[in-house]
């Protein structure tokens, strides 16, 4: 079992496979070139399953693929393969802005993948092209479609901004409905790579404005889950993330591995421990010693903008996979 330094078990795992992507969203990394990194600072999918099986043999009974965008990066299938294959009961998933879905999610599916979340920040075109910077709303869909009949279970994030989407709050909420995809509603998360005048929406805002139409009652939060949820008088379910509130962070257990090796005990937490060297000698051990450090150094809770400093992360979330 992986015990953080606040007795917090840690049976969660998100992995990285790549810091590129092909949208450049207002709220993520808009002014970010496309480059790549040097493939040798990349740890090789090989690798990360060594500790991927430490991982696992150690408790942790939740992995997430990210990036990036994870389906840049060829033969993540693959990747997917061995840990299922290793322990075919682990709850895998990955999170994806949709545009490569098409033509994978048939292959993410026999693979062993059997969740996915999607990126949706709105339903018209020009609006999603203005968020991703990107034509991308048709493809999007369509790999959505196609994920559903791979028989992935699908999980809609968005993420209200005033000005851009916060008029489709209630669109999105409604076709995800009928589709019965969960959507998660994320506070923006302010950060240095984000376009500076972006204005997120508040829990209380989104609530006061799905109740013109419809009426909800909160649902018990589950221990680890980072959204509230809340229920319409259907049966419906829709949650928010509130990454400035204490319940995010109060039962977090959640650890990152990035793409060139580094271990995140936090996302907004600037000091990462790095795994590479060790695991591409083999030394297992090393890696573990390097692993209990991180574990010890997890915070308590994440600092964001509210902090008394005023304080905006600097940690990128396309490294980090948010």
């Amino acid at each position: 079992m992986l015990v953080d330094g606040f007795g917090r078990e840690v049976n969660y795992l998100r992995i990285s496979v790549t810091e590129r992507c092909n949208f450049r969203c207002q709220y993520c990394m808009p002014e970010k070139p496309f480059s790549w990194v040097p493939k040798e600072n990349i740890m090789s999918y090989e690798d990360m399953f060594k500790f991927v099986k430490v991982a696992i043999d150690n408790g942790v009974n939740k992995i997430r693929i990210t990036g990036g965008e994870p389906l840049l990066r060829e033969g993540l299938d693959s990747f997917i393969k061995m840990i299922h294959d290793y322990k075919n009961d682990i709850d895998l998933a990955l999170t994806t802005n949709g545009y490569l879905l098409p033509s994978a999610a048939q292959n993410l599916k026999n693979a062993g993948l059997k969740r996915i979340n999607v990126s949706l920040d709105s339903l018209k075109k020009e609006v999603a092209h203005h968020v991703a910077q990107k034509d991308v709303l048709a493809t999007v869909l369509d790999g959505l479609d196609e994920a559903s009949k791979a028989g992935l279970k699908v999980k809609i994030n968005c993420v209200p901004m005033k000005d851009v989407n916060g008029g489709e709050i209630i669109d999105i909420l409604e076709y995800c409905m009928e589709r019965k995809y969960p959507v998660r509603y994320i506070e923006y998360m302010e950060n240095s790579f984000a376009s500076s005048d972006l204005k997120g929406f508040k829990s209380a805002d989104l609530l006061e404005l799905i109740a013109t139409k419809y009426k909800f009652k909160k649902v018990p939060r589950e221990n680890s889950s980072p959204a509230q949820y809340y229920e319409l008088e259907n049966g419906y379910q829709f949650g928010i993330i509130e990454p400035y509130g204490d319940d995010f962070c109060e039962s977090c257990n959640r650890i990152r591995l990035t793409a060139e090796g580094f271990l995140i005990p936090c996302l907004y937490f600037e000091d990462a421990l790095s795994i590479k060297e060790s695991i591409e000698n083999n030394d297992i051990d090393g890696a573990c010693k390097i692993l209990d450090t991180v574990l010890a150094n997890k915070p308590e809770k994440n600092k964001w903008s509210q902090d008394e400093d005023g304080e905006v992360s600097s940690r990128a979330f396309y490294e980090t996979g948010g």
